[in-house]
């Protein structure tokens, strides 16, 4: 599959005990028609989880990413890989920690 577009964040910041806004809210592929949604992600220390919506419905909760602060490689930093009908895509960091914690994340999408 070839990508058909990327977006991603660098060093997005997440305060402690709280929950990013939708990192996709405003950006290009936050509605896409069928495809494949690729997700990668690494954070600056463990304690951070990935929540993802596709049109409302859950398909991660609070999947664990990998907190070794680089920029996300396949297959290291793999969150999720799924075939999506097309739609609104959400999606949200939430910090179990005690401090801030960045994150940096790759969204492909595939066709």
């Amino acid at each position: 599959m070839s990508p058909f577009g990327t977006m991603s964040d660098a060093a997005l910041s997440i305060a402690a005990n709280s929950v990013s806004a939708n990192i996709y809210a405003g950006k290009l592929f936050e509605f896409v028609s069928a495809c494949v949604v690729r997700i990668r992600a690494s954070a600056s220390a463990a304690g951070l989880l990935f929540r993802m919506l596709a049109n409302g419905v859950t398909v991660v909760d609070d999947q664990a990413v990998a907190g070794d602060n680089v920029w996300p490689k396949l297959p290291d930093h793999l969150v999720i890989q799924y075939p999506f009908g097309g739609g609104r895509l959400l999606a949200f960091f939430r910090n179990t920690t005690g401090g801030a914690l960045t994150v940096n994340e790759v969204t492909e999408i595939l066709g």
